[in-house]
């Protein structure tokens, strides 16, 4: 059984000064501001975008076109303020846990590590085994979003990346990522309700060269935040469940979270390069399945990789208000058994 740790950098002792960031302390929604986080011993950088606090309706009516039952009902939904990753995570952060290159660097420049890099190191021995393909597939690596990771792989980034630099990270929840992606809007899109306009602020089917392309490139939803709409579909915390929308029963949803239970379907939101205009709209949802690992050599399949899910990534967050271990162990960090597995299996 793998034996989880969790970030206690800035809780039970003051951050390094290497991992002092003056603009990612905030103590109110009103104190927060736009930040760099950077991953010590790499070049990585990840911008982080304040988002405010809010409520909202979550889904699509049913005057919406090309509308989805699975995004009904439209509901009132209120979220706690959080960071969101300006862009979706890149291969350049994705493999320093994946490959150990900031220990390298470390040991490279005879660093001796502290108590933060010691802890994070527990979660570089329980990381991706050695991909049986290219997982980029021949699309692109410095610049452009990672993906093929299942859902477990994009959260144990996240419980490394809290550990490496003593703030917690992780995914979205389903209504922390629609709410930032239609970033106060109400239309099909962020920018609107015509996709004519998409060409502007997303790469898809039409557009895409049948290939996910460098983060950042088109133009920004109104928070400032890239790629909402198209390039790689980006994973959530949720679980599929058919009736959850239906839950509030006319009362407004508080920070709502389909804790998983089983393995599929999870939810991937935003669509993707290889996606037509209407699955890129704020309020679609798409659906995992194991389909995503037909071509997966492996017996049992490998908790990992999605080799077939060459349109899936996922980008960060960082919530004002951090969970205790315990509520983290309970609820956002929480793993289905079956993925509680030497990371050799």
């Amino acid at each position: 059984m793998i034996a989880w740790f969790f970030p206690s950098a800035g809780v039970a002792e003051p951050l390094p000064d290497a991992l002092q960031i003056p603009q990612a302390v905030a103590q109110t929604e009103e104190e927060m501001q736009p930040y760099a986080e950077i991953v010590r011993y790499s070049s990585v950088k990840i911008e982080m975008v304040p988002i405010r606090g809010g409520t909202f309706a979550m889904g699509s009516s049913d005057g919406e076109a090309d509308r989805d039952e699975i995004e009904g009902p439209s509901h009132m939904t209120r979220v706690d303020p959080f960071w969101m990753a300006q862009t979706e995570t890149t291969w350049d952060a994705f493999e320093v846990w994946m490959y150990d290159m900031d220990i390298r660097m470390r040991r490279t420049r005879k660093v001796e590590p502290d108590a933060v890099e010691i802890a994070a190191e527990e979660y570089q021995l329980t990381q991706p085994t050695k991909p049986y393909c290219d997982m980029t597939f021949g699309m692109g690596k410095r610049g452009y979003p990672a993906i093929c990771m299942t859902q477990f792989s994009a959260r144990v980034f996240c419980m490394w990346l809290s550990e490496k630099t003593g703030r917690y990270y992780r995914l979205p929840t389903e209504a922390e990522w629609e709410y930032a992606c239609r970033a106060g809007t109400s239309t099909a899109y962020s920018f609107g309700d015509d996709p004519a306009d998409l060409d502007d602020y997303a790469w898809y089917f039409e557009n895409s060269d049948e290939a996910y392309q460098k983060v950042g490139k088109k133009e920004p939803n109104p928070w400032s935040l890239y790629d909402m709409h198209g390039n790689v579909a980006e994973w959530v915390l949720d679980q599929f469940k058919p009736e959850f929308y239906a839950v509030a029963e006319g009362a407004v949803a508080d920070n709502p979270l389909a804790v998983p239970e089983v393995e599929y379907p999870r939810i991937v939101r935003g669509g993707s390069w290889d996606d037509d205009p209407e699955t890129l709209r704020s309020a679609a949802r798409g659906l995992s399945s194991e389909d995503w690992k037909m071509q997966d050599p492996n017996f049992p399949k490998s908790i990992w990789y999605h080799t077939d899910a060459l349109h899936v990534g996922f980008r960060i967050v960082r919530p004002l208000n951090e969970p205790t271990a315990e509520e983290r162990a309970a609820k956002w960090d929480r793993f289905l058994p079956q993925y509680e597995r030497k990371s050799d299996e």
